[in-house]
C-alpha cells in the first residue's frame, strides 16, 4: 500500500488524492461521507480533493443523491497520466528558452544508489568515448551499460583493478596531520565523452561519495592520470625487469621523496637553527 501511494504521490497527485483513488479502486464506488469515514479525514477536505480529481477526469460521478465515485481502472487510468505526462514532457522540450550561459560547476554525491544511477544515465547518453578506471566490483554493476554503449559504436578505454589484476603500483599519500583516511575505500572515475566526469570511492561498509562536474580542469586531470597509467603499463610490459632492477618493487625510490611526510615545524614557524630548508624539486624556495 505505501509503495502504491509513493508511486501515485511521485505522479503527482497530493497523498489526500493518492489515499482516496486507492480507497475507490478497491470499494469499487462509494460516497463522500464514505471515503471520508474510512480514511479518518474531514470530509471538507475529501470533497475537495474528489472535486479536483472529477475535474481532472480521473473520478467518475455518478447520478444520485448522495452522489457516489469511482476511479478509472488501472489500463484507463494510467494511458490518461502517460498521454498527459507525454504531452507536457513534449512542450517543456521544444518551449524551454536556450542559450543561457552555464558555469561548470562542481557538486557532491552521496550513496551507491544516487551515484550508480546517475552513471547509468550518463553512460546511456554517451556519444563518442568513455574513460573508465575503476575495480572490478564497480565495473561488473555497469557492464550491462558499457556493453550498451559498445554495442552503439561508442569508443570504450577502461583500466580495471582488483580481482585476477595486479594493483596499481601508485602508493598511497599517507595523511600529513589529523585524522587519517578512511579505510577500505575504492577508488572509481569515469569520463563521458571528454566533457562529464565523476571521481569517488565506494567503502567497506556500502558507503560511497562522489564528484560530478564537467569542469575542464577536473576531465583533463582523469584524462591525463587514465593516459600515465596506460603509458607506465607499456613501459612495464617491455622494461618490467630493468625498470624493476633501477628503482625498486613500485619504483620505491621515485616515490619515496615524493611521499614522505613534510617535517613538523616549531610552533613559532622559525626554520630550526643551522638547517636548511629540505630541497624538493618543483619547489618555490628562492635560490
Amino acid at each position: 500500500m505505501e509503495q502504491l501511494l509513493l508511486h501515485l504521490r511521485n505522479l503527482g497527485f497530493t497523498e489526500m488524492e493518492a489515499k482516496i483513488m486507492v480507497e475507490l479502486a478497491a470499494k469499487g464506488q462509494a460516497s463522500g461521507y464514505e471515503v471520508a469515514k474510512q480514511l479518518g479525514a474531514s470530509r471538507s477536505n475529501v470533497y475537495a480533493a474528489l472535486q479536483r480529481l472529477t475535474q481532472q477526469g480521473y473520478v467518475r460521478c455518478g447520478e444520485g443523491e448522495p452522489a457516489r465515485y469511482s476511479v478509472l481502472g488501472p489500463e484507463e487510468l494510467g494511458a490518461m497520466i502517460s498521454g498527459r505526462v507525454q504531452a507536457s514532457l513534449a512542450y517543456v522540450e521544444e518551449e524551454m528558452p536556450r542559450g543561457g550561459t552555464v558555469t561548470p560547476s562542481f557538486y557532491n554525491m552521496e550513496g551507491d544508489r544516487n551515484i550508480l544511477g546517475a552513471l547509468v544515465h550518463q553512460l546511456g547518453l554517451a556519444k563518442r568515448e568513455i574513460v573508465v578506471d575503476v575495480w572490478r566490483e564497480e565495473a561488473s554493476l555497469l557492464r550491462k551499460e558499457l556493453e550498451q554503449a559498445e554495442q552503439r559504436g561508442v569508443k570504450l578505454l577502461w583500466s580495471f583493478n582488483g580481482g585476477n589484476a595486479e594493483v596499481a603500483p601508485f602508493p598511497a599519500w599517507a595523511p600529513a596531520g589529523g585524522a587519517p583516511h578512511k579505510s577500505g575505500g575504492r577508488k572509481f572515475s569515469f569520463v563521458v565523452d571528454r566533457s562529464w566526469c565523476m571521481l569517488g570511492m565506494r567503502y567497506g561498509d556500502g558507503t560511497a561519495q562522489a564528484v560530478v562536474t564537467e569542469h575542464p580542469a577536473l576531465t583533463e586531470m582523469l584524462l591525463n592520470h587514465f593516459m600515465q597509467e596506460m603509458v607506465l603499463f607499456e613501459l612495464e610490459e617491455d622494461m618490467g625487469s630493468e625498470l624493476t632492477r633501477k628503482y625498486g618493487s613500485r619504483y620505491n625510490k621515485i616515490y619515496e621523496k615524493y611521499l614522505s611526510r613534510p617535517p613538523e615545524r616549531p610552533e613559532s614557524g622559525a626554520e630550526p637553527e643551522g638547517e636548511e630548508a629540505p630541497g624538493v624539486p618543483g619547489s618555490l624556495a628562492a635560490d
